[in-house]
């Protein structure tokens, strides 16, 4: 049993990179310690533990983890230093090495930062816990709360399908998810905590279930039947699994918005194969037509890679082009990056980093277009927009259920309300719409 009064008022910060499954981690390790009797500070000041949760998807990511951790330990040299996520369960060894890390935590021991931090000391020499996380078969629920309008509801970890680009199973092990009636009771948790909106996270949430004779579908189905909660969102979600079934449920769904996020990768057939994905651009097109069939309005954004080994320029010219003609809203483009233990980097047909850059250039370019062609058909029609507690430049942001960025004049009444709100111009400096509320009274 952990002597929760040794906590008290000690002050812990905390640093989040990578993506949405992370921060709802992060969240559920910040409730757990405030509970213990933890202070939260901001991770600009001094606090007495530091909790880095990392990212390794590439090597800036990797950086960016050493950054943040060498600046805690500048902030508090006598802090506690505590460094877990996906590059303290790849590199544990190479995060040790830095002189001022206490505790390196796997990616599944995060969850029980309190059993370790009871007996943490300044040794000089960090302590490594972390499992053989593709032993792990165990889910660990979590969701964010409080830190934003929108809760991370994270819904399933881990993937089988070892792309050979990647290394997630490595560092998050095999898919594994709860079962449909928990998840929906977490879903409910994060409604009693003010969560208006409800972005379904995880590695791989179309294999939801799997295990345990449920599908992602069934999940959406139940999750739609909860009356607190206004919206919920699909994060990314392989196109092989995003089935048509689930696409005419959220056509006819009040609350499942019309937005989604689907990993392309490539445009390529032959990078698609070398990537070991599971399906081809054929079938990805097919996803992308049906959606814009049944839900004109559907926000799609579509990740892509480029400069992975093998991608000549003709396959890149492949892509560009592919990417060009499909009806999505926005790219999210990814330079390729050399992940150690992967089948990709002993590929042959290297591509240099300046190529690398050019390439992610021109995606970026034409992610630009599409998103300005996008929320310019929307210019002058009325929107209901979630809005969120931001007030820098006296103006205030929110989405629309299409996810059009929003910005109107700040007013802290309305920060976590849904306003109709009429869409009058872009602003292209902030990458969002201009608009004038249309009805002053708040959404209850």
């Amino acid at each position: 049993m952990i002597d929760q009064t040794i906590f008290e008022q000690k002050k812990v910060a905390f640093y989040t990179l990578g993506c949405k499954l992370n921060f709802s981690e992060t969240s559920s390790v910040a409730r757990k310690m405030l509970e213990a009797g933890f202070q939260k500070v901001g991770y600009n000041q001094v606090a007495d533990v530091y909790v880095i949760n990392t990212c390794s998807v590439t090597d800036l990511s990797d950086k960016k983890c050493r950054n943040a951790i060498n600046r805690a330990i500048r902030q508090n040299p006598n802090a506690y230093v505590v460094v877990t996520g996906c590059y303290a369960q790849l590199k544990p060894d190479e995060i040790a090495r830095i002189e001022g890390v206490d505790l390196i935590l796997g990616s599944n021991e995060k969850t029980d930062i309190l059993k370790h931090l009871d007996s943490i000391q300044k040794t000089g020499t960090a302590r490594i816990v972390a499992g053989e996380i593709l032993k792990d078969k165990e889910f660990k629920p979590s969701f964010s709360s409080g830190d934003r309008t929108r809760s991370f509801l994270k819904v399933q970890d881990g993937c089988d399908y070892f792309c050979s680009y990647c290394t997630i199973p490595l560092a998050r092990g095999k898919s594994r998810s709860d079962s449909v009636a928990n998840t929906v009771e977490q879903a409910c948790q994060a409604a009693q905590k003010g969560a208006r909106e409800i972005v379904l996270t995880g590695v791989n949430i179309g294999d939801f279930g799997h295990r345990n004779g449920e599908t992602f579908f069934d999940l959406i189905k139940e999750l739609d039947k909860i009356e607190e909660v206004e919206r919920f969102r699909i994060s990314s979600i392989e196109p092989n699994l995003l089935t048509d079934e689930i696409i005419d449920f959220v056509a006819q769904s009040k609350r499942f918005m019309p937005h989604f996020h689907i990993p392309i990768q490539s445009g390529s057939n032959e990078v698609l194969k070398l990537m070991k994905r599971k399906y081809n651009r054929e079938l990805f097109a097919s996803r992308i037509d049906h959606i814009k069939r049944v839900i004109p309005h559907a926000f799609i954004g579509i990740d892509v890679i480029v400069g992975v080994n093998g991608e000549t320029g003709e396959f890149f010219s492949e892509t560009y082009e592919f990417l060009k003609d499909i009806d999505g809203s926005q790219l999210h483009v990814f330079t390729y990056s050399e992940r150690p233990n992967t089948l990709a980097i002993k590929m042959e047909g290297k591509v240099p980093v300046p190529e690398r850059n050019r390439r992610s250039h021109l995606l970026l370019e034409l992610s630009e277009e599409k998103r300005i062609a996008f929320y310019r058909k929307f210019i002058g029609t009325t929107a209901r927009v979630l809005l969120e507690a931001s007030g820098e430049d006296g103006m205030m942001h929110g989405f629309t259920e299409n996810y059009i960025k929003v910005e109107i004049p700040y007013d802290r009444k309305l920060i976590n309300t849904i306003q109709d709100i009429e869409l009058k111009s872009l602003s292209f400096d902030k990458q969002a719409v201009t608009g004038v509320l249309i009805e002053k009274t708040v959404v209850a």
